[in-house]
């Protein structure tokens, strides 16, 4: 039997149940009211039929009831309402024996039919039950009629054809009654599929839009919402909550180094380790963007989100997901975590909370990574918000409050300066520093960056023009910058208007912008080394771009990042160290390694080959006079820099 035809006989049957519930009412009653017409046609008998249509009426109705009430199988049911009519048919058709009235009950035996009617029109009889009822009705009524009674023959052939036709017809009812409830059945059927697969598909799209479809935790959008309504049930009702960010330390170079295929499993694994703490501890987490992770949770008190932020943080470390390739004495993968906690943080907005949890993950990201920080305001700056970060750098220019900086690249090879590295350093309103950390990010993302970098460009052009003896300077561009239109004409109308060859210019360009898949800034590059502007490539070797980079444009220059030699001490960082210096050798592009700050780590690059060196070793950032008054001396490296 099939699936579906398994649901059509149970739904009938429950739809036989209810009908019955009714039916044998009306058809109790009715055969009861009979009786009016027993009295007129067949009278002398009458006593008899009152008692036995009370008798039969009463005791159908009461014991088919009972069975529905007491949910007697509803196929057991339906042969006890046939079976009812046929005993009721036969018992009035004996009445109509012993009248004297024959005339009448020539007539009277034509009323028959009506029990066939009752049969296949009150009752949901499945149509083999209608055809055995009425089949029985006609046979009695043919084998009575011939047996006890003696009238002509057109009279057998007028009620017999009457029956027959009576049968057949009522019959045929039946049949389209039930293939008709089949077709409703059908299309019931397909419009509850339809109906379904409409609601999956909502359902579905919904989890879509909500889901991160690499780790299947809650997304950004849907994180938003939960902390929306967190925030809401806080200032409302008073009902605390935490939030908890997690970022994977040097997750970039995990990709780099092992692989994207093996860095998305790992993101899955640690997805799921951080789930379960989630899940132990009633909160939800949700995915913030590449290995950025964030956890929010109702709870009383500021401990209890550092303990749950502890534990995200134990969880990670104990899957001990191989990573060489990361820059510190650990060769794992670990997390950095920040976390805040909603009371004691001026929170006119839930952004405000997160904003806090953020500062807290930067401290742990200085403080050597794999550990916890919990925002506490006393430990940060006095800039409390994102929104005076934000007004200090937009006013810092007008308002002469930026400036630059010059830390020296030295030749250690020939002894002297081959260049300067113009640094931006910008304070508040109210004279405290603020770290480029915090105020870059908040410039790129309000467009300040582009006044901001005008005024490094002319600063830089400037001091070139104050003296030949220093031989280069090098600033730093954003993407935001790279990718306006008038950026390079801009640069070249400062270089002609101080004078300066393009040649002691250099645009340092970090590897994290991915210069070879934005065809802007691809363009902005070209156009400034087609002017004679010097092209370098920062903080090579903690991007995306590697060999695809350096391979795609010719750079004058190459800095390795200041964590490779950082992590020199050791044999594999020291190894790692060579690995990186050959590639950018081989590559024929002049290499510069900054962030050297030991003796150690200058004679170990000098027997790597590479003579063009930067760091507080030599020089700490110096104002431009200093910068000046080192490059007026002959810019000539002492024999013992410090």
């Amino acid at each position: 039997m099939s699936v579906l035809k398994r649901l059509y006989e149970a739904q009938q049957r429950q739809a036989q149940r209810q009908d019955a519930r009714s039916a044998i009412w009306f058809v109790g009653a009715l055969y009861i009211l009979f009786s009016i017409t027993d009295a007129i046609l067949i009278g002398d008998v009458i006593v008899y039929a009152v008692l036995l249509r009370l008798a039969i009426g009463t005791v159908y109705i009461a014991c088919i009831g009972l069975q529905i009430r007491r949910d007697v199988d509803a196929r057991l049911i339906e042969l006890q309402c046939a079976l009812g009519v046929v005993v009721g048919y036969a018992s009035w058709l004996l009445l109509t024996f012993f009248s004297d009235h024959s005339a009448n009950v020539s007539y009277y035996l034509a009323y028959g039919t009506v029990f066939m009617m009752v049969a296949n029109l009150f009752f949901n009889f499945r149509f083999r039950v209608a055809l055995l009822t009425s089949g029985l009705i006609t046979l009695i009524f043919f084998v009575s009629a011939f047996l006890c009674f003696d009238f002509p023959f057109h009279y057998y052939a007028a009620i017999g054809s009457l029956y027959v036709l009576s049968f057949v017809l009522t019959i045929f009812i039946n049949w389209k009654l039930n293939l008709e409830r089949y077709r409703v059945f059908l299309n019931a059927m397909r419009a509850e599929i339809r109906q379904r697969q409409a609601a999956e598909r909502g359902e579905e799209l919904l989890k879509l839009s909500t889901t991160d479809a690499l780790t299947g935790l809650a997304n950004r959008r849907a994180i938003d919402q939960e902390l929306h309504s967190l925030w809401k049930a806080w200032r409302e009702g008073g009902a605390a909550f935490g939030v908890v960010l997690i970022d994977i330390d040097y997750f970039r170079m995990f990709n780099d180094y092992y692989g994207h295929q093996r860095g998305d499993a790992g993101l899955v694994s640690m997805a799921r380790a951080m789930a379960a703490v989630a899940r132990r501890h009633g909160g939800r987490i949700g995915r913030f963007g590449g290995e950025d992770f964030i956890l929010l949770l109702r709870c009383e008190e500021p401990e209890a989100v550092a303990a749950v932020a502890e534990e995200v943080r134990r969880e990670v470390e104990a899957l001990a997901i191989p990573h060489e390739a990361r820059m510190d004495h650990l060769a794992a993968v670990t997390a950095s975590i920040g976390a805040a906690f909603c009371r004691g943080i001026a929170a006119d907005k839930p952004e405000r909370i997160v904003t806090a949890a953020e500062r807290a993950l930067l401290l742990a990201k200085d403080s050597n990574r794999n550990c916890v920080k919990l925002f506490d305001g006393r430990l940060f700056d006095r800039v409390s918000s994102q929104d005076s970060v934000a007004e200090a750098v937009r006013t810092a220019v007008e308002r002469g409050r930026v400036s630059l900086v010059f830390q020296p690249i030295w030749d250690v090879s020939a002894g002297r300066i081959l260049a300067a590295e113009a640094l931006m350093r910008l304070t508040a309103p109210d004279g405290t520093a603020l770290s480029p950390a915090t105020f870059i990010p908040v410039a790129e993302r309000t467009g300040a960056i582009v006044e901001l970098g005008a005024f490094a460009f002319r600063e830089a052009c400037r001091q070139l023009a104050a003296t030949e003896a220093i031989p280069m300077v090098s600033v730093n561009v954003s993407a935001v910058q790279l990718g306006r239109p008038d950026f390079v004409e801009t640069v070249a109308a400062l270089l002609r208007e101080t004078g300066v060859a393009p040649a002691r210019l250099a645009v340092e360009i970090t590897e994290g912008l991915e210069i070879d898949t934005d065809s802007r800034v691809a363009e902005a590059i070209g156009a400034l080394s087609r002017l004679g502007v010097q092209i370098w490539l920062d903080d090579f070797g903690t991007g995306f771009a590697g060999l695809s980079c350096i391979s795609r444009i010719s750079f004058d220059t190459i800095k390795v990042d200041r964590l490779f030699v950082q992590a020199s001490d050791t044999p594999r960082g020291a190894k790692m160290l060579k690995d990186i210096v050959t590639l950018v050798q081989n590559s024929g592009q002049r290499i510069v390694v900054e962030g050297v700050e030991t003796a150690d780590q200058v004679e170990l690059l000098k027997q790597y080959g590479v003579a063009l060196l930067q760091g507080y070793y030599f020089n700490r950032p110096m104002s431009a006079e200093a910068l000046r008054m080192l490059a007026a001396k002959g810019g000539r490296l002492a024999s013992s820099a410090g």
